[in-house]
């Protein structure tokens, strides 16, 4: 894995450089949120403790342009999807839910989990394969689906 933080960096470099005003901001804002976690743990991130801010900080936009939807705010769910995009930047490629789905149909094979109660028994093997690169939400869906047909 990269150096996520050298990333960042590069990148509100050479978004200053172009003078790309939302994308240095919302580069800012994360890198405030990888200081703030610093200061607050007393020790500096691993380039996993990064990414897991990044993946906050996506399902942060994510759930506003969710409620700003559900309001008709529809300037402010934009505004969010833009910083969204620009967040989706530094991290892995996301699952498709056809890929999501061969992962739980594999794993509900190995554990032999048939009914919707044996839901944690799949979802925590299912969530360790596709850490970082898939939806908790997402997932939750395509397990519940699956160990409901």
């Amino acid at each position: 894995m990269a150096d996520v933080k050298a990333q960042l960096q590069t990148a509100l470099k050479d978004a200053m450089k172009s003078k790309d005003n939302q994308r240095r901001d919302v580069i800012r804002l994360v890198q405030s949120a990888i200081k703030q976690q610093e200061i607050d743990s007393g020790e500096t991130l691993s380039d996993e403790q990064t990414m897991d801010i990044l993946q906050k900080e996506a399902k942060k936009r994510r759930e506003s342009i969710t409620d700003y939807e559900k309001a008709g705010r529809d300037n402010l769910a934009d505004a969010e999807r833009q910083e969204l995009v620009i967040i989706e930047t530094f991290l892995p490629r996301q699952l498709s839910k056809a890929e999501i789905e061969q992962i739980v149909e594999e794993v509900i094979a190995e554990t032999g989990a048939a009914s919707p109660q044996a839901m944690g028994k799949v979802m925590g093997p299912v969530m360790a394969r596709v850490q970082g690169q898939a939806d908790g939400k997402l997932v939750n869906q395509v397990v519940r689906e699956k160990l409901n047909s």
